[in-house]
């Protein structure tokens, strides 16, 4: 006689970390971005990382929801500034761990000085690039990443102008990390998200993601699977790989790994240091801001 076996409720275990109330999301069915999501919410997990003391900024596209789908303090910004408000939000209290999570657009066009300088700087924050080469929200216009050959609604007969390649350029302005996977390689990017979760100073993750809406129908692909078979068959791992060797180029493999992992002191750590030095020659010395009208030798009170 068989016993029959009463089913179970089965519990997503990143679900702990989303706001599971928002969801489903508002992503078209084939688009990675809910696969980088979850190797976020994974990495979240493995890294550690206080909850209650991270907060995730995004700013407009398809990409710039994440923030609203993670169980964190979040930060919908403008077009193109969530790399300044992420940078507000470490300067004024630096034991958060800081999250940016956008897109190409957003993050290398709309707001590309604001990327060189952050890493420039060394701003200790993470930043996650959702790249999938197309202006998707905002109607399928040609980013600064969209490949030559490809057409967009402002591209018709293909872009005149070569496509940026953003790990060297991250790499250029001195990002300590910087790192490329696709929406394929879900255990690879865990591992990468949970690393640079755990460093200091700039991080950059450029996440290669297919648009099966916008990129993907102008551009010979049937539907979201074909661009990740293509990620499949053309990808190839090159940890350590210079960076002005992985542009992305229509017909030829597609670089990805992890590629600079560097340690140089973050933005708060230099500032502290070269402020502290300062003041303690001052202190040596005696001298003061030149204001002695309370008659006390060295500085004065204010």
């Amino acid at each position: 006689m068989s016993t029959l076996i009463e089913p179970t409720a089965l519990t997503n275990p990143v679900e702990k970390v989303l706001r599971n109330d928002r969801i489903p999301t508002i992503w078209c069915p084939g688009c990675g971005l809910g696969t980088t999501v979850n190797s976020f919410a994974y990495a979240l997990m493995a890294s550690g990382a206080d909850l209650k003391k991270t907060a995730i900024v995004s700013g407009i596209g398809c990409s710039g929801r994440v923030s609203g789908y993670v169980a964190l303090d979040s930060f919908h910004t403008t077009h193109g500034r969530a790399i300044p408000f992420a940078t507000g939000l470490k300067l004024a209290n630096p034991e958060l761990t800081v999250v940016v999570y956008s897109g190409d657009g957003d993050l290398t066009s709309i707001g590309g000085n604001h990327l060189i300088h952050a890493a420039r700087r060394n701003m200790d924050i993470l930043v996650v690039c959702v790249n999938n080469m197309i202006y998707a929200m905002t109607g399928g216009q040609a980013a600064a990443t969209t490949p030559g050959a490809a057409t967009s609604t402002t591209t018709p007969y293909g872009s005149f102008e070569p496509e940026l390649n953003i790990p060297q350029l991250v790499d250029a302005a001195g990002a300590c990390y910087v790192a490329r996977w696709t929406a394929f390689h879900v255990k690879q990017l865990e591992k990468s998200m949970t690393e640079a979760l755990k460093k200091k100073g700039f991080r950059f993750i450029e996440v290669l993601s297919p648009c099966p809406t916008l990129y993907g129908r102008r551009n010979g692909y049937a539907d979201g699977l074909a661009q990740m078979k293509e990620y499949k068959e053309m990808a190839k791992v090159k940890n350590g790989a210079p960076t002005y060797e992985v542009a992305i180029t229509h017909g030829q493999p597609i670089i990805v790994g992890k590629f600079v992992d560097r340690d140089r002191p973050d933005y708060l750590t230099l500032m502290r240091s070269q402020l502290g030095a300062h003041y303690h020659e001052v202190a040596e010395v005696g001298v003061g801001c030149g204001d002695e009208s309370e008659g006390k030798e060295g500085c004065c009170s204010c």
